[in-house]
């Protein structure tokens, strides 16, 4: 049963369309990602579900409700959706009172110690209602985002980038709540990422963004087995290439991606595939490596680029790897255009599609 109905959606900010003619549908009990490079308009789509926002033009129905409706009823429907930004929001105060105040402003004052109890409990944060939140790490505000998010149980949950700079314990940690969230609560979840990996991974169904525009829709499995031309394009910033797959043992397969080039990968995917492998997942060397990865390839430093404190080079193997290393590794390998060099990574850390 639909949920959230958008139609013909646009949003303009000046000059500027960042949202152009959008239509979608989303089910009650989805799990939906929302896949886009940086600028393609995710964050304002959220905004706009969100009711922060209005449309220039188009509508959104919410339960059937056209959401360009009196203010006191727009309010009533802002409060059954919990959104969790980018950048935490919260207050100056206590994990607790963090907690306890989108239950007072919907007045659930009767309700307050039980679900903050519940919900701290949810995000595996007992034990820190004392705590003032603004002193935490960075993994556990998020989780207290989150949970600001899902104490007064929403009937739809929206994510704007939620592991976005987070390390990888975080990462999975709050892709696992939202994963329970969604299956034992049935609360439809609204995603948006720039993660492929991390979409594929946790979403039902998906819609892939551009600049703008939407690209296409559905089931992930049916998006992801056939990406489009822009789906590949848009995840060759991770290394994308396509290839023939060939099993070799149960769960392990050698893709030949063509230029005399071979690598394993985890998966019981065979034929026509197109694996992405992360610049961040390839560990580069100046000389071959005693490791447990199964893939070494050899290769001619082609390009450099400088990201502050981080090093993206372009590697020539046959065909062009990015790769990224910290510039404390780059200045400790001297290295510089036409250096040789070793790309080294798990078969694991491969994503076939």
């Amino acid at each position: 049963m639909t949920l959230i109905q958008v139609e013909n959606l646009t949003k303009v900010y000046g000059e500027k369309i960042a949202l152009r003619n959008i239509d979608l549908k989303i089910d009650r009990g989805d799990y939906f990602a929302v896949v886009g490079p940086s600028g393609a308009g995710k964050t304002t789509f959220l905004r706009l579900l969100d009711l922060l926002d209005e449309p220039s033009s188009g509508r959104i129905l919410f339960d059937g409700i056209d959401t360009a409706c009196p203010e006191e009823e727009r309010l009533a429907l802002r409060r059954k959706i919990g959104m969790v930004f980018q950048q935490n929001v919260m207050l100056n105060a206590s994990v607790y009172e963090n907690l306890a105040y989108p239950l007072r402003i919907r007045g659930m004052r009767n309700k307050i110690d039980a679900r903050v109890n519940e919900t701290l409990q949810l995000v595996g944060l007992t034990g820190f209602e004392r705590r003032r939140a603004l002193t935490l790490s960075g993994g556990e505000m998020q989780r207290v985002s989150l949970a600001q998010a899902l104490v007064f149980e929403p009937s739809v949950l929206l994510l704007d980038e939620p592991t976005a700079n987070l390390d990888p314990r975080n990462v999975s940690i709050i892709e696992r709540i939202v994963s329970e969230v969604n299956r034992n609560e049935g609360a439809t979840v609204v995603m948006a990422t720039h993660d492929i990996a991390q979409a594929e991974n946790t979403a039902s169904k998906v819609a892939i963004l551009r600049e703008g525009s939407l690209v296409e829709a559905g089931d992930v499995g049916q998006v992801f087995s056939k990406p489009s031309e822009f789906l590949a394009t848009f995840a060759g910033l991770w290394n994308a290439y396509p290839g023939d797959a060939v099993l070799v043992e149960d769960g392990l397969a050698v893709v030949d991606l063509g230029d005399d080039i071979r690598i394993e990968a985890a998966t019981r995917k065979k034929g026509k595939v197109t694996v992405f492998i992360r610049p961040e997942d390839i560990l580069l060397s100046t000389s071959p490596i005693q490791s447990s990865a199964r893939n070494i390839l050899k290769g001619i430093v082609t390009e450099i680029f400088d990201l502050d404190q981080l090093v993206q080079l372009k590697v020539n193997v046959g065909k062009e790897f990015a790769v990224v290393i910290t510039k404390k590794s780059f200045k400790h390998l001297k290295l510089n255009l036409e250096s040789q060099v070793y790309l080294t990574f798990k078969a694991s850390s491969i994503r076939v599609l």
